[in-house]
């Protein structure tokens, strides 16, 4: 698990951003970000992937089914408290977007 705290700033909290594309069971194409703290290194791509792949799974996704399209780094930038509050706890965030279920 990372240690969030030591990406803080004084106002926002730092993420890098992973650009995320995969097709449902049905076909369709789920775009979604996943969000870890930044300057996490190189790990951090393998990480964003099994990140995806668990909230895949956990919104009823078959886990072995599941073959991500695309989950590469986008883009670094800083988010409110609320997604801060689910990093801090949970060490990642999911925004979900196209085709995601709401």
């Amino acid at each position: 698990m990372f240690r969030v705290d030591t990406f803080m700033t004084d106002t926002a909290m730092n993420v890098d951003v992973y650009d995320t594309y995969t097709l449902s069971e049905d076909g369709q194409r789920m775009h979604f970000d996943v969000f870890l703290p930044a300057g996490c290194g190189a790990r951090c791509d393998e990480k964003a992937a099994d990140i995806a792949r668990t909230w895949l799974y956990s919104i009823g996704m078959d886990a072995d089914r599941i073959e991500l399209e695309q989950c590469r780094y986008c883009h670094s930038e800083a988010v409110d408290s609320e997604v801060s509050k689910q990093l801090e706890s949970q060490g990642y965030f999911i925004l979900p977007m196209e085709g995601c279920p709401s």
